[in-house]
Parts: structure tokens; sequence; C-alpha cells
């Protein structure tokens, strides 16, 4: 529950391949492609250490 509920709406070009894969992939989770989209970039930022801190508010 401590997620921020506001988001920022972009737009994302991206190529048919990739796109095609990334709808798959959600499918399979059971995710939205916006969704999985998110999860993926959750995750990435994770990884690299730079996800928002708990009580940062740039995130």
């Amino acid at each position: 529950m401590g997620k921020e509920t506001k988001t920022k709406p972009f737009v994302l070009r991206i190529d048919p391949e990739t796109m095609s894969a990334i709808e798959k992939w959600a499918s399979d989770e059971f995710r939205s492609v916006n969704g999985q989209i998110l999860y993926l970039l959750d995750q990435a930022l994770k990884k690299s250490g730079r996800a928002a801190k708990s009580g940062d508010k740039n995130s």
C-alpha cells in the first residue's frame, strides 16, 4: 500500500517485435502490457540499485 498512486503518462516508441514479446509475456503472467512494463522497469531499477527509497520525494 505504500506505493504512490499518482502516475505520469508518456509516449513510448517500441519496435513491433519487442512489443509482441512484451504482450505475450504480460499475458503469460496475467498482467496488462502497461503493468508488465512497469514491473520490468521496477525490477531493473532494483537490480541496478537505483530504485527510489521509501520516503524519497523524487520518485
